[in-house]
């Protein structure tokens, strides 16, 4: 287990057993011991590990011009991270049939503010291990993915655009049947309510957190590439 790993570890250890219930108790004064020699081995033990994810999370791996902050129907923070997942995908692949991006809104827990960006900004923002994977859907499923993002008020979309409620993914063409969707494994399995994920028919699973091809892309940017314009009109 990687030294953030276990640090996560504990910390989830510790507020599971934070967890409470309202309830009526009646006790009796006991007298405490300042005994503290178990806490302080506790402390021993996070200690080398907690200066050392505060390096790891401290580094600087870009910078941004602008802050961006989640929003809908579309949002500069929301391009960029499908923007980002999407040529991390796709810059060493020769696409068959049409594919875009699609992520959600929800996913997004944090803010990117202007300056320096930190490893531990994009863990801020993307805190789950959630996996991208590619999931090919029919043509059918068009008309349910707009009538989702209508009634959502709109998603983050890369290689795609919502043109007064029709879902526009670049290089459609004429006869295509089936076309390609990267997202989440959550949302994929149904999250955010993506029921339309149900009518997939083969699934690629990449191995690879959306955190991490974040982070890639972050350092190979440099200065985030970012596009501000709305790719969502109903």
């Amino acid at each position: 287990m990687s030294r953030i790993g276990i640090l996560l570890f504990i910390f989830t250890v510790i507020a599971a057993c934070s967890s409470v219930n309202e309830v009526t108790v009646v006790s009796d004064s006991v007298r405490m011991e300042n005994d503290l020699s178990g806490n302080a081995k506790i402390d021993s033990i996070i200690e080398p590990y907690k200066d050392s994810l505060s390096r790891e999370m401290d580094v600087v791996i870009a910078e941004t011009t602008i802050s961006l902050a989640p929003g809908r129907p579309s949002s500069s923070l929301g391009n960029w991270m499908a923007d980002a997942i999407f040529a991390n995908q796709t810059k060493t692949v020769r696409l068959g049939m049409p594919t875009f991006c699609l992520l959600n809104t929800g996913g997004m827990r944090s803010t990117l503010n202007k300056g320096s960006l930190t490893v531990g900004d994009i863990f801020k923002l993307m805190p789950f291990d959630n996996e991208i994977v590619w999931v090919k859907l029919p043509i059918e499923a068009l008309s349910e993915i707009e009538f989702y993002l209508k009634n959502s008020g709109g998603e983050p979309l890369s290689n795609a655009r919502v043109v007064h409620g029709k879902l526009e993914i670049n290089n459609w063409r004429e006869g295509v049947t089936h076309f390609w969707v990267i997202t989440s494994d959550y949302l994929m399995n149904g999250g955010d309510k993506m029921a339309f994920f149900s009518k997939r028919e083969e699934v690629n699973l990449t191995g690879r957190l959306m955190r991490d091809a974040l982070i890639t892309e972050a350092k190979e940017q440099g200065t985030l590439y970012v596009d501000t314009i709305s790719r969502i009109t109903f």
